[in-house]
């Protein structure tokens, strides 16, 4: 279905920018105007879809360069100039930068230049649009930076913590390739010597003869299995009922619930201190948390705090996050100090996020520990049973 970027205004001048996917241009106007907006532009962006995209660190570069040059007082046009030309820049990424710089020349806003390149998040595109409305682009270029720089530090944390059992299991598997294909072989002679061998024993040499003859046909079937699953992935409601699960888990859970309230914090503080009404900041929020199932309920949240409900009380119904944030959340709004609160409370989840994820990982580690060592026990058992039976029956006889 075609993907359209589009501008559109309500009767009261308001305008309303965002993409959505849509039938055709017909189709479209028609949805805008059961939201009481009728369409001005509309760009068909099916096409110019690219896979590239911007990571934190990248971003948070970008950001912080363009808001001191900005401040230093050197024109937007020229600032751009300068980034584009830097060395070790991506090329990619220097293409786009020299793209945005060609639309600025034209005239174009940098919001809107940027937008049509679809490799800058729309949480930053948004931004940028209220800077661009309020004359404060290198303030909000300078909250930017701060938001995706802490975006990536969080990432760089759940990596960290993850390296080690990553490693772990990796040694795991490779160890158990290694007795299975290169030890285990070695038994064959001495077992085709017996009568009759116990059934794990006889299942496990099987196995240990079709990885060493048959490899090739156990890589295909791995790439096959890995092809099908990214397929059934991309399933909605599979993807939804997994996302379920990810909030719902023993441990895990807990540990998903606090990354996706700093994640959802910290984004909705950016997009409240840079001037976003509180109903589009939601929204933009609430589709930067990467997960499905709770993504999808911020469309009431945005619903209930448009007609006029508390955006403490409208976040209490979302499942999947951290009921502290509805509560810390309160206490800005009676205070008047909701910005604050916001930036406080993501720090707060930052910190607790990156506890929880070490105290996850401390468990993980002597729970794959144990698994190995049942795997390689069980191969042990399987090999010894068989010599043991034989060295009993030859007693026996004796």
């Amino acid at each position: 279905m075609p993907h359209f970027r589009y501008l559109a205004k309500n009767m009261e001048g308001r305008n309303l920018r965002g993409t959505v996917d849509a039938a055709d241009e017909s189709a479209l106007q028609q949805q805008l105007k059961d939201q009481g907006f009728f369409l001005v532009d509309a760009k068909d962006v099916t096409a110019s879809k690219t896979p590239h995209k911007c990571s934190s660190k990248q971003l948070s570069e970008f950001c912080k360069e363009l808001s001191t040059l900005l401040a230093s007082g050197i024109s937007i046009v020229r600032a751009l100039e300068i980034i584009a030309e830097e060395e070790g820049l991506p090329a990619y990424a220097r293409s786009v930068y020299l793209s945005v710089l060609a639309d600025l020349r034209k005239g174009t806003s940098l919001s809107e230049a940027m937008e049509t390149k679809n490799y800058f998040p729309e949480l930053m595109l948004g931004m940028i649009r209220s800077g661009e409305g309020s004359g404060s682009i290198d303030t909000v270029m300078e909250r930017l930076a701060v938001h995706y720089e802490r975006e990536n530090r969080l990432k760089n944390q759940v990596k960290s913590a993850m390296a080690y059992p990553a490693v772990l299991l990796v040694m795991c598997v490779a160890v158990v390739i290694l007795i299975v294909t290169f030890i285990l072989p070695q038994f064959d002679e001495l077992f085709s010597q017996m009568e009759s061998l116990p059934i794990v024993t006889r299942w496990l040499m099987g196995a240990s003869d079709f990885l060493v003859h048959q490899w090739y046909v156990a890589l295909l079937v791995i790439f096959l299995l890995v092809v099908v699953l990214r397929m059934i992935l991309k399933i909605y409601k599979i993807r939804r009922v997994l996302d379920y699960l990810k909030v719902h888990m023993p441990v895990a859970g807990r540990l998903n619930k606090i990354i996706y309230t700093a994640r959802f914090a910290r984004t909705l503080s950016s997009l409240y201190s840079s001037g976003m009404p509180i109903a589009s900041a939601l929204k933009t929020a609430g589709g930067t948390i990467g997960n499905v199932y709770v993504e999808e309920q911020f469309d009431q949240v945005a619903a209930d705090v448009r007609s006029g409900a508390a955006l403490s009380q409208a976040l209490k119904q979302v499942d999947g996050l951290v009921r502290k944030l509805a509560s810390t959340i309160l206490i800005g709004e009676e205070s008047g100090r909701l910005d604050t609160m916001l930036d406080s409370i993501a720090m707060v989840m930052e910190e607790e996020a990156e506890a929880a994820t070490k105290r996850m990982m401390t468990l993980l580690e002597p729970v794959l520990i144990c698994l190995m060592a049942a795997v390689v026990g069980f191969i042990i058992i399987a090999v010894m049973l068989p010599i043991y039976e034989s060295y009993a029956a030859i007693e026996g006889a004796a």
